[in-house]
């Protein structure tokens, strides 16, 4: 048997299954670069959401700035320290512990000010409202208030072998995370003691304790030296000028009677008694040459003998005077009617212890002569008129007179200290239990002097005081029982007392039994230091013995 021929129609469905085949890959491949496309462009889409939505959650999120890790003080959050940051502030609420908080939109930042809050933990919690999301950006945030300042435990002196002998200040900062001690850093140790030494102390150092939140608590620490003592005489500028009565004084220095010569350096007439270089003292006409300080100063300290320059601060109708008329009128003390205030002392007779001219005048003036040389810088006058407060005004005076004249006794002390210069007041006797008569309160004065100086003359105390009848002919009783209560009165405060005695007649004799008197009842109450007044520089040497 003879196979049969291929038919015809058998190669044409082998054809058409081969183009069929054809045309499914075709299929294929076109599904599957449409898929591609698809993906690739689905991918695309991925991204730039994800771009998009990352900015929105990223950029629009809005930052605080003002709150630190640790504790904040509650005025610090009060005064608009706490701000928030974002692109558009407008639209940021806050709130604190639920409660709807003020802000106000400045320089791109939105402010906070919730007021004072109370001490403890607070949450905070920010929103921006977004355009551009169907949802508010927010953050929270916890933080701390702390109002609680350190707690400083300092001595109210320390004591110094001299001027320019280093101290060491201790204490105890309770809560400070560190202290400054006159501008020195010093960390305290876990239980809060802090120790540092001043190789050039002031006079009064400065302990500054903070805590991480930013209170702060100072105290000040008085920084004593032991005044040498003295056993002096007054001499005025005019007095000294003349051999006739510094020749005595300088007899009894060589003998061995006294120690101390008080010079007059600005008296109560308002001259300045040597050739000043005070700017406003020569512009004034206050410098008048009378003695030259300079060389006066040499001399008795080439004999051992310290010298004192007594300097009248407000009782200077010099400087009132000139004020006045130049239209200065607020450095002279007023009447209520705005008139120069006499009280019997005579017109412009008072400057303005409240102004600054006028202390700055006094102070160079102090500063001047501790340059020359003065051992001391013992300041008189140093109040207000005596006199009923409310007929006077004081322009500028923001405080008592007694308050602001201690003010002005610190400010000296912290300009003499550099020049290892002392500072004393002379007072009123009476002062010791009147503060305010004349604005002379004690214990204030007694902290920034290094002395005060009572003037107990026993011709000035009236009847019974102290339980003494008659004063000025028992000067030992009065002497001996108003310096009991001065040396209590300055008690704790660093400061010395060393009284004015009287040598000069006043209704009663003074000779050497009398003088003599008034220094045994300094020595009774353990004061072996005393400065003699005669007006006419003219003293009882009598009275006076040569110290062993």
């Amino acid at each position: 048997m003879v196979d049969p021929t291929p038919d015809e129609n058998d190669n044409i469905d082998t054809t058409d299954e081969r183009q069929g085949d054809q045309h499914d890959s075709a299929r294929h491949r076109g599904r599957s670069s449409w898929t591609r496309i698809l993906l690739s462009a689905a991918g695309i889409l991925l991204v730039v959401g994800g771009i998009w939505v990352g900015y929105l959650m990223t950029e629009q999120r809005p930052t605080v700035v003002g709150l630190p890790e640790h504790a904040v003080t509650p005025s610090k959050v009060a005064d608009g320290a706490v701000r928030v940051r974002a692109e558009s502030p407008d639209g940021i609420t806050a709130s604190i512990d639920g409660e709807p908080v003020p802000v106000r939109v400045r320089g791109g930042e939105a402010v906070l000010r919730p007021g004072e809050l109370e001490e403890g933990e607070h949450d905070l919690r920010v929103e921006l409202k977004s355009g551009s999301l169907p949802w508010p950006q927010s953050l929270e945030r916890r933080f701390e208030v702390d109002s609680t300042a350190p707690e400083v435990k300092t001595p109210e002196t320390v004591r110094a072998e001299s001027f320019s002998a280093p101290v060491t200040v201790q204490g105890t900062a309770e809560g400070a995370a560190q202290v400054d001690v006159s501008g020195r850093r010093v960390d305290p140790d876990g239980s809060g003691k802090f120790s540092a030494k001043l190789s050039d102390p002031p006079a009064t150092v400065t302990v500054t304790a903070s805590d991480r939140a930013g209170n702060t608590t100072s105290s000040e620490v008085r920084v004593e030296v032991d005044h040498p003592g003295m056993r002096a005489v007054h001499m005025s500028g005019m007095a000294w000028s003349s051999a006739q009565l510094r020749e005595p004084v300088l007899r009894m220095a060589r003998n061995g009677k006294i120690d101390t010569v008080q010079l007059d350096i600005k008296d109560e007439s308002g001259e300045v008694q040597y050739d000043s270089g005070v700017p406003l003292a020569e512009r004034i006409g206050a410098d008048k040459g009378y003695y030259d300080a300079k060389k006066a100063v040499e001399q008795l300290h080439g004999l051992g003998v310290r010298v004192v320059g007594r300097l009248v601060a407000f009782k200077d109708p010099v400087l009132a005077e000139a004020a006045w008329k130049s239209g200065n009128r607020q450095q002279v003390v007023q009447t209520g009617t705005g008139g120069p205030y006499n009280g019997g002392y005579g017109d412009y007779s008072f400057t303005n212890f409240a102004d600054p001219v006028v202390r700055d005048y006094n102070i160079d003036i102090a500063v001047e002569a501790a340059e020359l040389g003065f051992d001391d810088v013992l300041y008189d006058y140093v109040r207000r008129p005596d006199g009923d407060l409310g007929s006077m005004s004081f322009a500028g005076l923001n405080t008592t007179p007694s308050e602001s004249i201690a003010e002005f006794l610190q400010q000296t002390r912290d300009r003499l200290r550099s020049h290892g210069t002392f500072l004393g007041a002379s007072v009123f006797g009476i002062t010791v239990n009147r503060p305010e008569s004349v604005g002379q309160n004690i214990p204030k004065m007694a902290s920034y002097v290094d002395y005060v100086a009572p003037m107990i003359y026993p011709s000035h105390w009236g009847s019974g005081e102290y339980g003494v009848a008659d004063p000025n002919n028992e000067p030992y009783k009065i002497v001996n029982r108003s310096l009991r209560e001065w040396q209590r009165t300055v008690e704790g405060t660093g400061s010395e007392v060393i009284p004015w005695l009287q040598d000069f007649s006043l209704g009663v004799e003074y000779g050497p039994d009398k003088v003599g008197a008034q220094i045994e009842a300094t020595k009774a109450n353990g004061i072996n230091s005393f400065l003699l007044w005669s007006p006419s520089c003219q003293y009882t040497e009598e009275a006076l013995t040569a110290s062993p």
